[in-house]
């Protein structure tokens, strides 16, 4: 690498079921869920007790309730897990001022050149985790390495209420045996087609050179290529605030346009799910589609005022469908949900207009 960077990613511990348990004492111990009940709502979190059982975020909450009948139902309280995190911000920036976040409970931190006194990136990873025990009585995990990829995988290691350190000397015997499905991008569907030529752990892919990566894999090709030998270059961006958010599936099988609809449906779950997590309100819906023959389609749709919940998104999305102007036959491999335009909450703008788009053109 270039440069050569210390970077922590520090991931709360169950971080919204955390706060319903710290904050309810009968909660604590217990399977808790964080979601609404109703058909169609989806997981929001799960309590370690929770997942015991198989629970897992962004999982319809009727499942969880199938798995876990004894569980207990929360509805998420985001204006107090937003109190909790700014409280966790302020901790990050008495440290440094490279702070990155992801979302309410994550973020990734620059300590090449630490505010604190402290020289080495493992003991900042303890102080700060200290800090957030002693100040909001719950656990964080974090994952220090010389780069953003492997901070994020290590943080995973030893949590909950952990920490690994993946060092420059380190990386090599970290990295052979990592399975790929570790590497961001790495979803079910591209799993499988790794499997299907071999390729099960970072080590496997190293045997790959980079024009043949790219010419099974395209552009993510390169991707892969680089994460395989712990190459990332980005650098901790701070304050950059969220501009969209989505969720995509890609099918076993490719399917006609009227059987998208419970995809559609669950995708704009799942992304409501997730835009609970930022202060920022997104005014843009966007479906996109890609065909059998990889020909991506996208339709979106700015309303007076933004979709202001989970149904909301779900409708919109859905009537995107018929904007699709594609024969009946066509079949798509892939369809995603997504929310753009995030601008502060107080910001309300109307008048927008009705948007159509076809790749982007």
């Amino acid at each position: 690498m270039s440069t050569m960077r210390k970077i922590i990613h520090v991931d709360m511990d169950a971080f919204y079921a955390s706060v319903e348990q710290r904050d309810d004492p009968s909660l604590r111990g217990r399977p808790v869920v964080v979601a609404w009940r109703g058909s169609r709502s989806v997981v929001c979190a799960a309590s370690y007790e929770a997942r015991v059982f198989g629970i897992r975020s962004a999982m319809p909450a009727l499942r969880a309730e199938r798995l876990c009948p004894d569980a207990v139902f929360v509805p998420p309280d985001f204006a107090r897990y937003k109190a909790v995190s700014r409280q966790v911000r302020e901790i990050f920036l008495r440290h440094t001022d490279l702070v990155e976040p992801l979302s309410l409970d994550e973020a990734y931190l620059d300590v090449t050149a630490p505010k604190s006194g402290l020289a080495l990136a493992t003991d900042i990873a303890r102080e700060i985790r200290a800090q957030i025990r002693e100040e909001t009585a719950l656990t964080a995990s974090a994952g220090i390495a010389p780069n953003k990829f492997l901070a994020k995988i290590a943080s995973d290691w030893r949590k909950p209420d952990g920490q690994f350190v993946v060092t420059p000397q380190r990386m090599e015997a970290f990295l052979l045996p990592l399975a790929v499905k570790k590497i961001p991008g790495v979803g079910k569907v591209m799993e499988a087609r790794l499997s299907a030529l071999g390729i099960t752990t970072c080590g496997d892919l190293r045997s790959w050179s980079l024009p043949a990566l790219e010419d099974a894999f395209g552009s993510f090709g390169r991707s892969l290529y680089n994460r395989a030998r712990g190459i990332d270059e980005r650098p901790v961006e701070p304050d950059q605030p969220v501009q969209s958010i989505s969720s995509e599936d890609t099918f076993a099988e490719d399917l006609p346009l009227e059987s998208l609809g419970p995809a559609i449906a669950a995708l704009a779950d799942k992304t409501w799910t997730a835009t609970r997590k930022t202060d920022r309100t997104g005014h843009t819906v966007v479906l996109k589609l890609k065909t059998a023959q990889f020909r991506i389609l996208t339709r979106s749709y700015t309303p007076e005022r933004p979709p202001d919940s989970m149904e909301a998104l779900r409708d919109i999305a859905l009537a995107l469908r018929d904007r699709v102007e594609l024969p009946p036959e066509t079949r798509y491999r892939l369809v995603g949900v997504g929310l753009g335009g995030f601008r502060e909450r107080e910001t309300v703008l109307q008048g927008e207009l009705f948007k159509k788009g076809d790749g982007g053109n």
